[in-house]
């Protein structure tokens, strides 16, 4: 059986087309990724623009013809903060469906923590003491401390890098004030981590795929670091190296930042709000240590799936 999950995010669209009996995943047939930026010029005002659905609709039009080349026999697909907070999200369903036959399912911010923590657990080796998760997305941001065992506390943020991106609109190179004002304002958006994450022990944060994949890719291309390849799902990174990398970016141009070896153009707008988020948490919550799963939603789909097939 020919399995396709697409997550459907406020940044990038992801396809992945696995072979699966059912019960267990076999191989990866194919994997890809399209930048739609849903959120660009309207995430804040709860309305996805013209001009991005029309990205959204050309991707979606793209991975369709995937799925009719690799013969695809079930898709599942969802959608993320953009589209669930859209007035105009579910006309956007409504007309994949029309056109395409693709069903997409909008999930809530539970939900989506559910499956990225599933997607971290199938990549990484978690242990018995709890780790913190944290997926930046273009819309939300989601916290999941968990063990091996099971989550143990979750909460989806409407703090994604394109919301940030938008309301801030920093200066080129941003600014030390306009960190501080993010900073301020994530402080307040996020009262509820600040409560609940002292209860528990955390050594590690673990960084769930996309921003933090650019990480691996940055350290790699500008220090020398491990390389991002498909064979491997869990990096450990060097703290020092972690350390250098954000302020690269956090001191970058956008001129700059096109040149950073192992950057992808896509991230070049939100990467530094990501960098920012992540500082803000590590420093926050003293927490020494960083890996970086390769897995996120879509796989986390899959492995649900897996579990619960119908």
């Amino acid at each position: 059986m020919r399995l396709a999950l697409i997550d459907c995010g406020t940044n990038t669209f992801n396809l992945l087309v696995v072979e699966t009996d059912h019960t267990q995943f076999k191989k990866t047939v194919f994997n890809t990724r399209i930048s739609v930026k849903l959120g660009q010029d309207s995430i804040n005002e709860g309305i996805i623009g013209e001009a991005a659905l029309e990205r959204a609709l050309l991707a979606i039009d793209t991975f369709h013809k995937h799925l009719l080349e690799y013969r695809v026999d079930k898709t599942l697909a969802y959608a993320t903060s953009a589209i669930r907070d859209a007035s105009n999200g579910q006309e956007f369903v409504q007309l994949v469906h029309e056109r395409y036959g693709i069903r997409i399912e909008v999930i809530n911010g539970d939900r989506e923590a559910e499956l990225i923590y599933l997607g971290v657990k199938a990549a990484v080796m978690l242990g018995e003491q709890p780790s913190l998760i944290m997926d930046i997305g273009g819309g939300s941001t989601e916290f999941i401390v968990a063990n091996s065992q099971g989550i143990l506390w979750k909460h989806s943020f409407n703090i994604g890098a394109a919301r940030l991106l938008e309301k801030f609109k920093p200066s080129d190179p941003i600014s030390e004030a306009e960190k501080n004002a993010i900073q301020q304002h994530l402080r307040k958006a996020t009262d509820l981590l600040f409560e609940s994450l002292p209860t528990f022990r955390l050594q590690e944060l673990v960084g769930s795929s996309g921003a933090f994949d650019s990480i691996i890719e940055m350290i790699h291309g500008e220090f020398g670091g491990e390389a991002l390849v498909v064979q491997k799902t869990e990096y450990h990174v060097d703290p020092l190296h972690l350390d250098n990398i954000l302020n690269k970016v956090m001191q970058s141009t956008l001129a700059e930042r096109k040149n950073i070896k192992g950057l992808v153009p896509m991230r070049f707008d939100m990467i530094v709000i990501s960098c920012l988020m992540i500082r803000f948490v590590m420093q926050s919550f003293a927490i020494p240590q960083l890996r970086v799963s390769t897995y996120s939603l879509k796989e986390g789909a899959l492995a649900d799936f897996l579990n619960n097939p119908t």
